[in-house]
C-alpha cells in the first residue's frame, strides 16, 4: 500500500481537532513551555511559502516540548486591523470587517493543512470588540501614568496629583521634557483646566501638537518604520511632515530600562544592537545660546561639549519653533521655500542622507557663551526637530556633517586640534588635544568634557545631560479600520470613557474617507452610529497597530475573560514567552513597543515580569525566483528571449541612442507561466490584457526568460501557495523541506526541485513499516546495527532541536531510514522511537504510522527517547597497521584488548609475518584504538 497523503492528512487534521489533542490545561504539574509566533496580519493574498517558514519551526520546537513531559501554550490569532483592508474597503465600498473576516478563513484553512498544533480555542483578534476593549483599557492605564525618575517606575497620576498638592513640582522626580516649577500653594489655585494642561507634561500618554509623517493619498499618519525614500511604504505615495495634534505615548522615559533589559534577554546580538542604535544613548551637555537682538535662547544638546571654542554656526532644524520668529525680512522667502521642501522628506531619510548637503541662512545670529562671537544661524534638514532640541552648535573642524555644511556654503572653520589640520576632513578622534580652545587647552575628550560641563554649569548656562535618540510614539491614525479610542471631549478638553462603558467600538461610517475638511473618517459618523457617545463628540483618531500587538501575548493566557485582560494566576504561571519567532524587520516597531507596554504593567502590578520574549530568533526570508521578461522600450509589443538580447539590439538598432544595457526594460510575471525559465507564450497572452498582441523574438525557438532572486511578494508574482503544494506533495514534505532549506535565521531561494527528495524520503519511511502492501512489523529483538541507528539519530535529533537547528535534523532522518532500510529493520522497538523522533517535523504520516503499531493514544502525547550510549560503543576497532611509519594492512580487534595483547595479535597475524620477513621488531607502539606501529 502507498503512502496517500492527502487521505492520512486529511483524516488526522479533523481527528486531531475533534478529540481536541491540541487543548492547552491553564495549570500542570509538567513544567510550562509558551512557544509563539509573530502575530500575523491575514492579508487577502492569504499565506505564501514564505510564510510558514517561522511557524513550522515554532510548531517543531513546541511539539518537541510536549513529548519532554511540557505543558506547552502555542496559540494563534490575528493582528487584524490594519490599512489594506482599509485601502480595500475605500476602493470597494465593502467594510472592512466583512474583508478581514474573509482573509482569516482563509488564512485558517491554509493553516490547518500544514497540520499546526495551535489550540484554537485561544485564538484572538484585535478588530474584535471583546479583545480591543481592554487595549482601550491598557490605554487608559498609561494616561493614568506617569515616570518617577527615583523609583525608575511608572506610578499612578494620583500620586503625582498627591505631591504637587503638598511641595509643588520640586516635590517631584518626575519625568517630563518640559521643565516645571511651580509650588504647592499654586497648584492649589489652579483651575482644574490648567491642573490637566499642567499634568499633560507628565503623562506616560498625552495629547499635544506632534510632528508627524502625514500621508495625503492615504489621509493618515504614518509611522517612521512605514516611510522609505518620501514615500509610503503601502502604495508608494508622497509623504510630508506636518505638525497635527496627536496622542502620544512617552516612551522616552523608559530608554534607560529598555536599554537595560537587553542584558536580560536571550536575543541575536544584531538584534541587539537595532535597538541599543534605534535608543540612541548620548552623555554630553545641554547649554543655551543667546539670539543676537532677540530676548529668545537657543538650547542645544552636544555629546562633545569639550569642542565649544570650535564653534562657527549653529543649525535649526526647518520645524523650530524659533524659525520665524528670528529670520529676517531678507530670508523671509528663502527659509519658507526651504521649510516646503523639507516638509516632503521624512525623518529616516533625513538621517540617512549623508551624501547631500542642503540649508539656508535665516540672517540671525547667536551670541559664543565664552569667546562672545556671532555665530551665523542657519537652517538644515539634517537635524530634526524631535532629536534633542532641534538645534545644534555646528563644529565644522570636530563633525563630519558640519565640516560639510561649513564647507558647501563657505562657512569659516576653526581648527582647535594640535598638530592636527583640518583642510580636507573633520577631526573626530578622541585623542586628539586641543588649541584655540581658551580653559580647555592641551587637553583630551574625556577631561575636557567634565571641565566644560563644569564651566558651562558654573557660569549658568547648562547643565550635563544624557540624551537619547529615541523619540516619543505618535499613537494617533486618521484611519477607520483601528482601535478607537476610550475618550470624548467636553470643548478641547479629553475626557477618558468609564470601565463599564468599554468598549467604545466603530461606529458606521457612510465612506472611509476623511471627510471635505480633512477630519478623519471617524468624523463621518453621526451621534447616533456610536454605540457610546458621551460629550460634544468622541475622538476621531484611532489607534496604530502596534496597540493590539504591544500586549496581544498577555491575552492568549486567558483569552475569554470578560473581567479583566488576563487573570493574574494565569500570568503567573505562563509568565514570559518562553521562545519567541518571528521577523527581525520588527526590530524598532513591536519588539520596542511589547517591552515599553510590558515594563508599565509590571510597574502598576498587573503582572509580574518586565520583559516579554526571553528568547527570540529571527527566521529569514524565503527569496522568490521572480521570472524576467524583456520588453524593447522602443517597441512595447515586442520581447526578447534573454540569449538574444545581442543580436535582436544589432540587427534592430535603437532609434533613441540606448545602449544594450538600458534598451530594455524589465518585466516581471508570474512564475507559472514558465518552466525551467521557458516561457509558455500562449499562457502569456492569456494572462493580462496587454500580453495579447505580444510578439517573440526569435519566434522559433524555446523562449527563455530572465530570473532574479528576491522578496517573495505578490508584487512580483513570484509567490507560491502552499496550498497547492499541500496537495500535491503533502504537509509533511512542506514542513519538512521548508526546514530542509537551510538554517532558520538565513534567507534562502525557493526552488521546489528538491521538494521531490524529501517526499521520496516519506514514502521510504512509510515502506519501513509496509510489505507487499501491507503492514509489517516484527515484535522480536532488533539488531545491534539498527539500534546503534535509533541512538545516534536520537543524540543528533536532540542535540540539533535544542540548539533551534531545525534544517540538520531532516538529512539526518534521511540517513537513519536510509541505514534501516538496508538493514530490513521491521522492529517495534526501533520503529517505535523513529516515529517519535520524525513527529515533530511531520505530524501527519508518524500519526498514521503510530495507530497502525496499535497504539491507542495519539503519538502528540508519546514521550521522547532517550539516548543510550552503550549503543553506540563498538566491540571491535580495524586498528590501521604500520611498519616504520608506513601502513601496511589494516587488523580487526576486540576493542577491550590490552595493548600487550594487540602488539602479539598484530606480530602473529599473516599479513605481519611478510612485512617483518623473519626479523625481530625492534619496537611496537599501540595506541589503543588507534594505530599500531612496527618499527623493523
Amino acid at each position: 500500500m502507498e503512502y496517500k497523503h492527502q487521505e492520512v492528512e486529511k483524516k488526522w487534521q479533523e481527528q486531531w481537532l475533534k478529540d481536541g489533542v491540541y487543548k492547552v490545561k491553564d495549570q500542570s504539574d509538567k513544567p510550562k513551555f509558551y512557544v509563539l509566533d509573530m502575530f500575523p496580519y491575514p492579508s487577502g493574498a492569504g499565506l505564501h511559502v514564505g510564510h510558514p517558514l517561522g511557524y513550522i519551526a515554532s510548531d517543531i520546537y513546541a511539539r518537541y516540548k510536549r513529548l519532554n513531559n511540557f505543558n506547552v501554550l502555542h496559540p494563534m490569532g490575528y493582528d487584524s486591523f490594519g490599512l489594506p483592508a482599509e485601502q480595500y474597503a475605500i476602493q470597494t465600498g465593502q467594510h472592512p470587517a466583512i474583508t478581514t473576516e474573509n482573509n482569516i478563513k482563509r488564512y485558517r484553512e491554509q493553516l490547518d493543512a500544514i497540520g499546526f498544533s495551535y489550540d484554537w480555542e485561544r485564538e484572538v483578534r484585535t478588530s474584535d470588540p471583546k479583545y480591543y476593549k481592554w487595549t482601550q483599557w491598557i490605554f487608559k492605564q498609561i494616561y493614568d501614568s506617569w515616570f518617577d525618575r527615583s523609583q525608575r517606575k511608572a506610578r499612578r497620576i494620583s500620586d503625582l496629583i498627591s505631591i504637587f498638592e503638598k511641595s509643588g513640582s520640586n516635590g517631584a522626580n518626575a519625568f517630563t521634557e518640559t521643565e516645571q516649577n511651580f509650588s504647592s500653594e499654586d497648584w492649589n489655585s489652579w483651575s482644574t483646566e490648567k491642573k490637566e494642561e499642567v499634568l499633560e507634561h507628565y503623562r506616560l500618554t498625552y495629547l499635544s501638537d506632534t510632528w508627524v509623517n502625514w500621508c495625503p493619498a492615504l489621509g493618515t499618519v504614518l509611522a517612521n518604520d512605514e516611510v522609505k525614500d518620501g514615500l509610503s511604504e503601502r502604495g508608494g505615495h508622497p509623504v510630508e511632515r506636518r505638525l497635527m495634534k496627536q496622542w502620544s505615548m512617552r516612551i522616552t522615559a523608559y530608554a534607560e530600562r529598555l536599554l537595560e533589559g537587553l542584558e536580560q534577554v536571550d536575543w541575536s546580538d544584531a538584534l541587539k544592537e537595532q535597538q541599543r542604535n534605534w535608543i540612541g544613548k548620548s552623555t554630553g551637555a545641554s547649554l543655551t545660546f543667546d539670539v543676537h537682538g532677540h530676548e529668545q535662547e537657543i538650547e542645544v544638546f552636544t555629546t562633545r561639549p569639550d569642542t565649544i571654542f570650535g564653534a562657527t554656526f549653529m543649525v535649526l532644524a526647518p520645524e523650530h519653533e524659533l524659525v520665524d520668529m528670528i529670520t529676517t525680512a531678507d530670508y523671509k522667502e528663502d527659509v519658507k521655500k526651504y521649510k516646503e521642501a523639507a516638509a516632503l522628506k521624512s525623518e529616516r531619510d533625513r538621517m540617512s542622507n549623508v551624501k547631500t548637503v542642503s540649508g539656508t541662512f535665516t540672517g540671525a545670529y547667536a551670541i559664543h557663551p565664552f569667546n562672545g562671537n556671532k555665530l551665523p544661524i542657519w537652517i538644515g534638514d539634517y537635524v530634526l526637530a524631535g532629536y534633542g532640541t532641534g538645534a545644534v552648535m555646528a563644529v565644522p573642524a570636530g563633525d563630519q556633517r558640519d565640516y560639510n555644511f561649513a564647507q558647501e556654503f563657505r562657512i569659516p572653520i576653526v581648527d582647535i586640534f594640535k598638530d592636527i589640520e583640518v583642510f580636507e576632513t573633520a577631526c573626530e578622534d578622541k585623542n586628539a588635544k586641543l588649541m584655540n580652545s581658551d580653559f580647555l587647552n592641551d587637553m583630551t575628550c574625556d577631561d575636557a568634557i567634565s571641565k566644560a560641563v563644569e564651566e558651562i554649569e558654573k557660569k549658568g548656562i547648562g547643565k550635563g545631560k544624557i540624551n537619547y535618540r529615541l523619540r516619543d510614539a505618535v499613537f494617533s491614525r486618521q484611519r477607520y479600520w483601528g482601535e478607537p479610542f476610550p475618550v470624548f471631549y467636553e470643548g478641547d478638553q479629553p475626557r477618558l470613557v468609564e470601565d463599564q462603558d468599554l468598549p467604545v467600538e466603530l461606529p458606521v461610517v457612510d465612506k472611509y474617507l476623511p471627510t471635505e475638511e480633512g477630519e478623519p473618517p471617524l468624523a463621518r459618523a453621526k451621534q447616533e452610529d456610536w454605540k457610546f457617545h458621551k460629550g460634544d463628540r468622541m475622538d476621531y483618531n484611532t489607534m496604530p497597530g502596534w496597540a493590539g500587538s504591544s500586549w496581544y501575548f498577555l491575552r492568549y493566557m486567558d483569552p475569554n475573560n470578560d473581567e479583566a485582560f488576563a487573570d493574574r494566576a494565569l500570568i503567573d504561571y505562563w509568565n514570559q514567552v518562553d521562545l519567541y519567532i518571528g521577523g527581525s524587520e520588527h526590530a524598532t516597531g513591536h519588539l520596542l513597543y511589547a517591552r515599553f507596554w510590558t515594563k508599565i504593567l509590571h510597574d502598576l502590578d498587573y503582572i509580574g515580569f518586565d520583559e516579554p520574549f526571553k528568547k527570540l530568533i529571527n527566521q529569514g526570508m524565503i527569496l522568490g525566483r521572480s521570472s524576467i521578461l524583456y520588453r524593447d522600450k522602443e517597441n512595447p509589443n515586442q520581447y526578447v528571449c534573454k540569449h538574444h538580447l545581442a543580436e535582436y539590439h544589432e540587427k534592430f538598432p535603437s532609434q533613441k541612442g540606448y545602449g544594450l544595457e538600458e534598451r530594455f526594460q524589465n518585466l516581471r510575471i508570474d512564475i507559472h507561466l514558465t518552466d525551467n525559465d521557458i516561457l509558455n507564450a500562449s499562457g502569456l497572452k492569456a494572462w493580462q490584457p496587454e500580453y495579447r498582441d505580444a510578439k517573440f523574438f526569435p519566434s522559433d525557438a524555446d523562449f527563455t526568460c530572465g530570473f532574479e532572486v528576491e522578496k517573495m511578494s505578490k508584487r512580483w508574482y513570484n509567490v507560491e501557495d502552499p496550498t497547492v503544494l499541500c496537495e500535491k506533495f503533502g504537509a509533511d514534505t512542506l514542513r519538512c523541506y521548508e526546514m530542509f532549506l537551510g538554517p532558520l535565521e538565513q534567507s534562502k531561494p525557493w526552488d521546489v526541485k528538491g521538494i521531490n527528495g524529501v517526499h521520496n524520503f516519506l514514502r521510504k519511511l512509510w515502506r519501513l513499516f509496509h510489505k507487499d502492501g501491507e503492514f509489517n512489523v516484527s515484535p522480536d529483538a532488533p539488531k545491534p546495527e539498527s539500534l546503534k541507528t535509533l541512538h545516534k539519530t536520537i543524540k543528533k535529533i536532540t542535540e540539533d532541536i535544542e540548539r533551534y537547528s531545525f534544517n540538520t535534523p531532516v538529512s539526518g532522518f534521511m540517513i537513519a531510514v536510509n541505514e534501516l532500510t538496508e538493514q530490513k529493520c521491521n522492529h517495534v522497538k526501533v520503529l517505535e522511537d523513529l516515529l517519535i523522533l520524525i513527529h515533530p517535523f511531520a505530524p501527519h504520516i508518524t500519526e498514521e504510522l503510530w495507530h497502525g503499531l496499535g497504539k491507542t493514544e495519539s503519538i502528540v502525547n508519546a514521550s521522547w527517547p532517550k539516548y543510550d550510549e552503550s549503543f553506540l560503543k563498538e566491540s571491535n576497532f580495524s586498528y590501521p597497521v604500520s611498519f616504520n611509519g608506513k601502513m601496511r594492512f589494516k587488523l580487526e580487534l576486540p576493542v577491550d584488548l590490552s595493548k600487550e595483547e594487540v602488539e602479539k595479535c598484530v606480530l602473529e597475524a599473516e599479513e605481519a609475518q611478510k612485512w617483518l620477513s623473519g626479523k625481530t621488531p625492534k619496537k611496537v607502539i599501540v595506541v589503543p584504538s588507534k594505530i599500531v606501529n612496527v618499527v623493523v
